[in-house]
C-alpha cells in the first residue's frame, strides 16, 4: 500500500491527492504544517507529499519551494492541477438577524491559510471591511477552529469537504476573486511514479549563475532559445548564502532522455553555472484526472 502524507483532511491538498490516487490503494498521512509533511517522506514514513506549489491567483507558494530547495532532497514524481474553490463557512444560526437573514456584521474574525485568504480579498473587502483576519496553517484548520469555537463570531475560508467534516454551514459558495483559480501540486519522493500513462514530461532544474560572469543569465536562457526548448516557467529566489545572490527554479516543457535538452544543460554548465535537477515528472491536467 502506498503512504501519501499531505495537509489535514478537507484542505484543498486533501481532495486535490484523492482525485490524484483515485484508483490507487492509499494510506494517508495528515499533517498539521507542510514541514511535517516533507519530512514524513524523508524519513520513510510515506513514500510521497503532496505539496502544493503554485495558485493561479496568488502565484508561486515560495514557502512551499524553499522547503523543496533548501530542505529536503526529494525528486518531484509528478504535478497535476486541480480547481480551488473556496467557500466562506461557519454557522448560519449564529448570524442570522430579525428577518432571517445572514447579517455579516457580526461576524468578528475571518481566518484561512494565506495563500487560500489572498485568493478571497476582493470578497473579504467587500463583506467584512470591519473583522480581524488571522491566517493558519490550512484551511481545514480554520474550519476546525470555527467548529470548535461557537458564538464567537468567526468564520472560515474552506472547502466543502472541510463543512461537511465539521458540520458547519457554507454561507457563500465560490467566493474566489476569479473564477478560474487552480492550484498546481507537486508529488515528491524517492520512488517514481507509473501509476498514470502520460506522454506529457517536464523536467525542473536549478540554476547559480557564476559572480563574475557578466550576461550569464543571457547565456542560459540561450542554451534553451536556440535549440527551441520551451521553458514554462522561470522565477528567481534568494540562495540565503548572501545578500543579492540567487537562484533560478526553470521548468522546461522537456523530458530530461531528451539529447536536446542534455546538450543544453551540458553548456549552461560549460559557462561555469551550477545545476541541480529537482526532478523529471509526468504533468497532468486536471481532465486527465476525472
Amino acid at each position: 500500500m502506498t503512504t501519501v502524507a499531505l495537509l489535514p483532511a478537507g484542505s484543498v491538498s486533501d481532495e486535490a491527492a484523492k482525485l490524484f490516487f483515485s484508483d490507487d490503494s492509499v494510506q494517508w498521512e495528515h499533517h498539521r504544517m507542510i514541514s511535517d509533511v516533507f519530512l514524513s517522506t524523508v524519513n520513510n514514513i510515506s513514500n510521497y507529499s503532496v505539496i502544493p506549489i503554485e495558485n493561479t491567483i496568488d502565484g508561486s507558494v515560495s514557502l512551499h519551494l524553499d522547503w523543496l530547495v533548501h530542505e529536503v532532497n526529494l525528486p518531484i514524481q509528478a504535478e497535476w492541477v486541480y480547481p480551488s474553490i473556496q467557500n466562506l463557512i461557519g454557522r448560519r444560526s449564529e448570524l442570522l438577524n430579525e428577518y432571517g437573514q445572514i447579517d455579516y456584521s457580526r461576524v468578528k474574525k475571518v481566518i484561512s491559510h494565506p495563500v487560500a485568504m489572498s485568493q478571497c480579498l476582493q470578497y473579504i473587502r467587500e463583506y467584512f471591511p470591519h473583522a480581524e483576519t488571522e491566517h493558519v496553517s490550512s484551511t481545514a484548520e480554520s474550519v476546525k477552529i470555527v467548529a470548535d469555537r461557537p458564538g464567537e463570531g468567526i468564520v472560515a475560508i474552506g472547502t466543502k469537504t472541510a463543512s461537511v467534516n465539521n458540520k458547519l454551514d457554507i454561507l457563500a459558495e465560490s467566493i474566489t476573486d476569479h473564477n478560474n483559480n487552480y492550484t498546481r501540486f507537486f508529488l515528491v519522493g524517492d520512488k517514481p511514479y507509473t501509476a498514470r500513462e502520460n506522454s506529457n514530461m517536464k523536467t525542473s532544474i536549478l540554476v547559480t549563475l557564476p559572480e563574475d560572469y557578466a550576461g550569464a543569465l543571457h547565456q542560459v536562457l540561450s542554451a534553451f532559445a536556440w535549440r527551441r526548448i520551451n521553458l514554462s516557467r522561470i522565477e528567481s529566489r534568494p540562495t540565503k548564502k548572501k545578500l543579492g545572490s540567487y537562484y533560478f527554479y526553470i521548468e522546461i516543457k522537456y523530458s530530461l532522455e531528451e539529447f536536446l535538452l542534455q546538450s543544453a544543460l551540458q553548456e549552461v554548465e560549460a559557462i561555469g553555472c551550477q545545476v541541480r535537477v529537482l526532478g523529471c515528472y509526468p504533468s497532468y491536467k486536471y481532465e486527465h484526472l476525472l
